[in-house]
């Protein structure tokens, strides 16, 4: 297959032992809760996905959809698809590809702390902080990324590249 990516920035092998260090992690801190993954479509399906298959102890997965007001460049966002089943009492975990100013994920976490649920953390592959608008913690950490666009494992540019295994930056 050819693509126009670019140079491999994460390997596959890399990001499947992060991916399963993350999952150790959430298995300690969230033993014995009902869980819920709550995957960010669609960039975050793969790592969802993974984690989902890495995690011991049981667990449900969910999913929601945000996308920009038309003509708004300010960050506005609605819910295009909102989760299925309640989270009330629940620990939540928003599963995210790229953390940039972080609002956008504020108001996820918010909004799903106001439904009731017991705990909400966010775990995401990548994380750009020097971006960073919103106080937001990242609790469950893949990388600090690269300020080059980069594509692959869920994360596409105008919706191709995202089946790619490996994450490589976008190539000029």
């Amino acid at each position: 297959m050819t693509t126009p990516a670019g140079a491999v920035y994460l390997p596959a092998a890399a990001i499947a032992e992060r991916v399963s260090e993350l999952a150790a992690a959430i298995d300690r801190d969230h033993r014995g809760a009902p869980l819920t993954l709550v995957a960010v479509l669609k960039g975050a399906v793969v790592l969802c996905a993974d984690l989902s298959r890495a995690l011991s102890i049981p667990h449900r997965i969910d999913t929601i959809q945000l996308t920009p007001y038309r003509g708004s460049s300010g960050g506005r966002i609605r819910l295009a698809k909102d989760l299925d089943r309640p989270v009330r009492d629940e620990h939540v975990i928003v599963v995210e590809d790229v953390v940039d100013t972080g609002l956008t994920l504020l108001n996820v976490v918010r909004a799903l702390s106001a439904r009731g649920a017991a705990r909400v953390d966010v775990c995401a592959l990548l994380d750009r902080p020097h971006r960073r608008l919103a106080d937001l913690d990242v609790r469950y950490l893949g990388y600090t990324a690269s300020e080059r666009p980069v594509v692959g494992y869920g994360l596409g540019h105008r919706d191709r590249h995202r089946s790619l295994p490996d994450i490589r930056f976008l190539a000029a």
